[in-house]
């Protein structure tokens, strides 16, 4: 079994919540608020930002270039793609920039994002990628598994194919294989390392939907 395998087989019952939460569930069947989506992508642009920096630190890291090329390409495409998504949702449902740039980081958002660069800058290249693979992975499935159950015209279907397309499965199946090889040769530490940083990482995912659907402000 590889690490990937290996990792999110540990994880399973978790991501089987988060496809539970009702953030998913009523996006998935087209009836999620219009307040609380406009919330999710407000702070998902922001995480974006984070997790772009993580990137760039982890492909800075990268033994070989193949590793240079992927991460950096990720990097990119954090910012330009998904970003290009975020501003479409933005225009459709009224979000200036400037509501987005002066909407505070929530909690969770700040949490999560801080995590991710924090990791890259102090840990190695293999437990970068063991806190960085969650996202993509984690999309990836949610993504399959929210298109399974759709509703027909749901109004968020853009959202969820972007994670079912073919160039996304291809960054994310890379993404895999990097942080496989990057386990092979780790030390022992390194590879507990890897996994907890997954599971951290996995853990802060269920609690940014779930910061979505509440709509998380700082309590003081």
């Amino acid at each position: 079994m590889t690490y990937a395998d290996d990792a999110w087989s540990e994880i399973t019952p978790l991501f089987e919540a988060m496809v539970a939460q009702p953030f998913n569930q009523e996006l998935a069947a087209g009836i999620l608020s219009r307040d609380r989506f406009c919330y999710y992508m407000i702070q998902d642009a922001h995480y974006l930002g984070m997790f772009s920096k993580a990137l760039a630190v982890a492909s800075a890291k990268a033994p070989k270039a193949r590793g240079q090329v992927i991460l950096s390409h990720a990097a990119h495409d954090a910012i330009v793609v998904e970003r290009a998504l975020h501003e479409e949702f933005f225009g459709h449902f009224g979000l200036t920039d400037d509501k987005v740039a002066d909407t505070p980081l929530s909690p969770t958002c700040l949490a999560y994002g801080h995590f991710l660069v924090s990791t890259a800058h102090t840990g190695s290249y293999a437990v970068a990628l063991g806190a960085l693979l969650p996202c993509f992975q984690i999309y990836w499935e949610v993504g399959k598994r929210l298109f399974d159950i759709a509703v027909p015209d749901n109004p968020y279907r853009k959202w969820i194919d972007t994670y079912i397309d073919d160039d996304y499965s291809g960054v994310v199946k890379n993404v895999i294989a990097l942080t496989d090889e990057a386990h092979d040769t780790a030390s022992a530490r390194e590879r507990t390392a890897m996994h907890e940083a997954y599971l951290h990482a996995t853990r802060l995912e269920w609690m940014f939907w779930d910061a979505a659907y509440r709509m998380e402000e700082w309590p003081v």
